[in-house]
Order: C-alpha cells, then structure tokens, then sequence
C-alpha cells in the first residue's frame, strides 16, 4: 500500500501532535493537506474539523485522515457519522495495523494527550503501510457499510 496524500485536522489539544505527525509525512514524502487547527491556544470544536476531513474524502481529496483531538474520543464519535467512514480510535502500533487488516478503516484517529509522539508515529507508519486483508473481514466491512440503511423501517 502506498498512500501518497492524507488529511490531516485536530482541534487545539491535539494541535501540538498533529504538527508533529504532518512533520513526519512530509518528511516521508506523503502529501498532507491539513485542515487545522494550527494554535493551541485557540479554541476550536472538534466537530467542525471532523466534518471537513469527512468531507475532504468524499471529495476526493485524499483516501485517508487522520485526526487528533485530547483524548481521540470527540473526533471518533463525530467523524463515524459519516457513513463513509470508518474511523479508528488507536493507542498503540498494533492496534493502527489492526484497524487497517480487519476493519479497513480509513481514518486513524488519536488523543493528543494520551500517546506520546513516538508511539503516534509509529500507529501513523502502521496505518499507512497496512492493507485491507480482505477475506473474511469482507462481509463483516460489508455489514458496517449497511448499518445505518439496516436500521431505517
């Protein structure tokens, strides 16, 4: 898998590791179009920069996002009301890999102030090296794909 653009958003918790992480891809050669927020010390709604990255994919900017927010769990819970979407909440390399084999997810999301920046890096390299194994994991994808549509009677 060579991924060759992400986008990347935090709020201004996980601003400090986003700039660390947009770092590291660009020095990996990955093309980053970042959505923000870029100071710390202005307040920003998690929502809002979920809403764009998810909005960002549908448009086709790029396959894959990754967003930060303090603990990861705001971004998560906005961003998977998208039913494009298939965020992952992640704390460890393994679980970033995980996330990619099994659930195809495309988004790799992070809490800022609960993972230091190495360990970020590494889910982020995992995330992005990683494919879909595809198998039986298929019709599992499948059924999160139809959830929303199963549910309106």
């Amino acid at each position: 898998m060579q991924v060759k653009n992400v986008i990347i958003a935090a709020d201004h918790a996980g601003c400090p590791l986003k700039e660390a992480i947009r770092n590291w891809l660009i020095e990996n050669d990955i093309q980053v179009h970042n959505y923000g927020s870029n100071d710390p010390n202005i307040p920003v709604d998690y929502p809002d920069k979920a809403a764009k990255m998810a909005e960002g994919i549908e448009r086709g900017e790029a396959h894959y996002g990754i967003l930060v927010c303090g603990s990861g769990i705001g971004m998560s819970i906005a961003v998977n009301r998208y039913e494009y979407i298939r965020g992952a909440l992640v704390w460890t390399p393994e679980l970033a890999k995980l996330a990619r084999q099994h659930n195809n997810a495309n988004v790799l999301i992070l809490g800022g102030r609960f993972i230091d920046e190495k360990t970020a890096i590494e889910c982020v390299q995992n995330f992005l090296t990683t494919p879909f194994e595809g198998g039986r994991h298929v019709v599992r994808v499948n059924k999160l794909e139809r959830m929303p549509h199963d549910f309106e009677k």
